[in-house]
């Protein structure tokens, strides 16, 4: 996932190391090209999830090719086990860190994803995991399906980047801080923070379908892979349990409507999340259990939030069906 570290005292995020940018300009040395590049993913990340979301809205399947991991890291992290013969087909790797390793021996902040790799030279190109969809929103643009949605405004940015922030600060990374806490202080100021900004995003949300203007934008591709992770997760493994996701009923609407738009819910593995956090997780669940529920037939439930304005990609067209299996 993003790169983390789990300290004595408190969990801290770090920066991503390898931020190269790949830009229609190919001022960095990386320049957009069709088939050049391929996208590393964990189905189970919320950060990789996003990449997801975005690559699947903005239509870039065929020209961004798409390599999932192991949602069981061992020693080496993320592994392409799930492969035959466990190397990515394309790759010919068994782990992402030799595409790391190929780029620079030693680094520091492990080995995460997202992450975007050079397919001719097998070389990491970047694992900003704050820019990677940024970027796939604006310097992609040439190779966007017809129809796609203006992920991210230039009229919006302002807005869109100070929504982004407080959500990141307090909702994405924050139940990562109440989770990974090792005293109990640090623990319910966490807790208070993310309850305090989720209370506040769905008194946003009441009488507007999307977080920044009238369809989806880049936040709400963000706040979407919490929440849908939350009640599986976070609520329980993480110790977020003033509330379930269920028991909000705007953002359990507003969830539920943008797991039914395409491009978001067809992008979601709960099997690949549940057995990443409780079997990786071992120093929160020694056990190992990963548990049965909850049910996640409530997500293709009613939602009503089409009646609130807006409409999910503005002047845009929904991506064409998920590939099968």
């Amino acid at each position: 996932m993003g790169n983390a570290s789990y300290g004595r005292e408190t969990f801290t995020r770090s920066d991503a190391f390898f931020t190269d940018r790949i830009t229609a300009d190919g001022r960095d040395g990386w320049p957009v090209e069709a088939g050049r590049y391929r996208l590393v993913v964990s189905l189970a990340c919320p950060w990789a999830s996003r990449a997801l979301v975005s690559r699947r809205l903005l239509g870039l399947e065929d020209a961004l090719s798409l390599a999932v991991a192991d949602p069981i890291q061992d020693d080496n992290s993320w592994r392409f086990t799930l492969d035959p013969g466990g190397r990515d087909p394309l790759l010919g790797i068994r782990y992402l860190s030799e595409a790391y390793d190929a780029r620079a021996k030693e680094y520091p902040g492990g080995v995460s994803v997202p992450a975007v790799v050079d397919v001719p030279s097998g070389r990491l190109v970047t694992n900003d995991f704050q820019r990677i969809t940024l970027d796939f929103a604006t310097e992609w643009s040439a190779l966007h399906r017809q129809g796609a949605p203006d992920l991210y405004p230039e009229p919006w940015r302002a807005e869109i980047d100070a929504v982004m922030a407080d959500i990141y600060q307090d909702v994405n990374n924050g139940v990562y801080q109440a989770g990974f806490a090792t005293n109990q202080s640090e623990y319910e100021e966490a807790y208070r923070a993310l309850f305090r900004r989720l209370d506040q995003v769905s008194a946003r949300l009441a009488e507007r379908r999307y977080l920044v203007g009238d369809h989806i934008t880049e936040a709400d591709i963000r706040l979407f892979t919490t929440l849908v992770r939350f009640d599986a997760v976070y609520h329980g493994h993480f110790k977020c349990n003033r509330s379930k996701l269920t028991e909000d009923p705007v953002l359990w609407a507003y969830a539920r409507d943008l797991f039914q738009t395409p491009g978001f819910g067809d992008t979601v593995d709960f099997d690949h999340i549940k057995r990443h956090y409780y079997l990786v997780h071992s120093g929160i669940n020694p056990t190992g259990i990963v548990p049965a529920g909850p049910d996640p037939s409530g997500w293709l439930t009613p939602h009503h939030r089409e009646e609130l304005p807006g409409r999910p990609f503005g002047d845009g067209t929904a991506p064409r069906p998920a590939p099968g299996p």
